[in-house]
């Protein structure tokens, strides 16, 4: 896969790998590539990359031309009025948001997707903000799985070394930014699914806090809203001015409102390191990477402190259950959510097995949501001693393809998930925001992520920090894989 040529042949041989998003928009304002030539670098790209990484669920090139040849006489306005800085800059959404004229799959075979016939309201904030939809990203089976494998296709694979996991559940989104098909891509979090793949990737995974974002009508239904909607770049201006885009077309007035965050913050911060989680020890690549960023941070002058683990003991098994309740729910109500021909029978192993847990375990839930609710709480009193916490995303680096598929026996599997994916879900029960960020190399070449965790409604103080991490130690921003 070498020499992925983008739309002219000089400076910008590799438009795509080696730019941010940021960077594309200004090459667009000066004219220097079209919005049509761009979308055909991505496009080539796609098809060189997508053999070996099986990131695409669905793709959507042809309308994808038909956009960007629309959108060259918006750009060249450039008015403040009309241009977003994303105007012309292709993207994926994850397939598990409706995206009008293609499929929603939700990485489930279970029943027969319909085609959308609007797009979701998400959707259109991305559409607003001037993306260009080239296709969905890959998923595991409803998004439940560390991984983003399945039974019967091929499983989505990490740009770094094809060997090994994308992560997941936006594990597709995230192989696409990684090897450079697009800069930016939808993403969404239910126990770590855009922290995770950004940390097997090498991206910026920012969780943002719960409906800093619009979150689905459905999630109204449930006791904790887990899910939180957002992206994964390879910048962290990229994110940075993603808030600040989707703010000019979606603003929760609850939350402080964010603008756009350009640069570190010179207040030296207080830091809580939390090294392992309730059920295990952190593996010794991932702990010798958050020491080395722990140094590099009091070398910067902040002050990090040694915590214990802020929620109770009985976080874990407390968060499964309700992780198994989902599960439970999308059996039960699959042919009025997805289709009538829904068959429960055809769930993927995980899927189908944390459905049994629940109903085991089904006297257990009231108590295990209010125990969930407790740690919320004492969560937040965390923040009263601490700007911000910092552990590892995972518990141990990147795991081969296989480890966590779907062949798997569901006991084994659930064990190795439930020490895998260690220490996100507690920002998914708080709501509040938590960013992963490249900070380390594995022994094999893989990216170790860091979790930078913050107060409800603060996730300037997390980008601020952020910036002046990414200049202290630069990643890199793009990985071909391998021919």
């Amino acid at each position: 896969m070498k020499n992925i040529v983008s739309a002219k042949q000089d400076q910008k041989s590799d438009v795509m790998g080696d730019h941010d998003a940021v960077a594309l928009s200004e090459l667009l304002l000066k004219g220097e590539i079209s919005p049509l030539e761009l979308t055909r670098a991505a496009i080539e790209r796609a098809k060189a990359a997508e053999p070996y990484i099986h990131a695409i669920q669905e793709e959507a090139f042809d309308l994808a031309i038909i956009q960007a040849k629309s959108q060259q006489n918006l750009i060249c306005q450039n008015s403040t009025n009309l241009y977003s800085i994303f105007a012309g800059i292709p993207f994926f959404v994850k397939d598990n948001t409706d995206v009008l004229g293609m499929k929603t799959t939700q990485g489930s075979h279970a029943f027969t997707p319909k085609i959308a016939s609007q797009h979701s309201p998400l959707t259109q904030l991305f559409i607003d903000q001037g993306f260009n939809i080239l296709g969905k990203s890959t998923l595991p089976e409803f998004g439940l799985n560390a991984s983003t494998e399945f039974v019967g296709q091929p499983a989505t694979r990490n740009p770094w070394n094809l060997d090994y996991s994308s992560g997941a559940s936006s594990g597709g989104s995230a192989a696409l930014v990684a090897s450079g098909v697009v800069p930016i891509a939808h993403a969404n979090d239910g126990g770590g699914s855009i922290r995770i793949p950004a940390a097997c990737c090498g991206l910026v995974g920012l969780k943002p806090s719960r409906g800093r974002l619009m979150s689905p009508p459905q999630a109204a239904i449930f006791p904790i809203n887990i899910i939180s909607e957002g992206v994964v770049t390879r910048s962290v201006r990229d994110t940075a001015h993603f808030y600040a885009s989707a703010e000019q077309y979606y603003q929760n007035k609850k939350l402080p409102a964010l603008g756009l965050i350009e640069r570190p913050n010179s207040k030296r911060l207080r830091i809580g390191i939390l090294f392992d989680s309730i059920r295990s020890k952190t593996d010794a690549e991932t702990r010798h990477t958050l020491s080395s960023t722990a140094k590099l941070l009091e070398g910067l002058g902040h002050h990090v402190t040694e915590i214990s683990m802020p929620v109770a003991s009985t976080f874990t098994d407390d968060f499964l259950q309700y992780w198994a309740m989902l599960s439970f729910l999308v059996s039960k109500l699959g042919r009025v959510a997805f289709n009538k021909d829904f068959d429960s029978q055809k769930l993927e192993p995980l899927t189908f097995g944390l459905m049994q847990h629940f109903k085991k375990n089904f006297f257990h839930t009231p108590k295990a949501i209010s125990r969930l609710k407790q740690s919320a709480r004492d969560y937040e009193k965390s923040f009263d001693q601490f700007d911000v916490i910092m552990t590892p995303v995972l518990a141990h680096t990147t795991p081969k393809i296989g480890y966590l598929g779907p062949d798997v026996p569901f006991d084994k599997l659930l064990e190795r998930l439930l020490d895998y994916v260690a220490f996100t879900p507690i920002q998914n029960i708080t709501g509040t925001p938590a960013i992963s960020l490249p900070m380390g190399v594995s022994q094999v070449g893989l990216p170790i992520g860091v979790h930078f965790c913050g107060k409800y409604g603060d996730e300037r103080t997390l980008i601020e920090l952020a910036y002046e991490l990414e200049l202290a130690q630069p990643w890199a921003k793009s990985r071909i894989p391998a021919a």
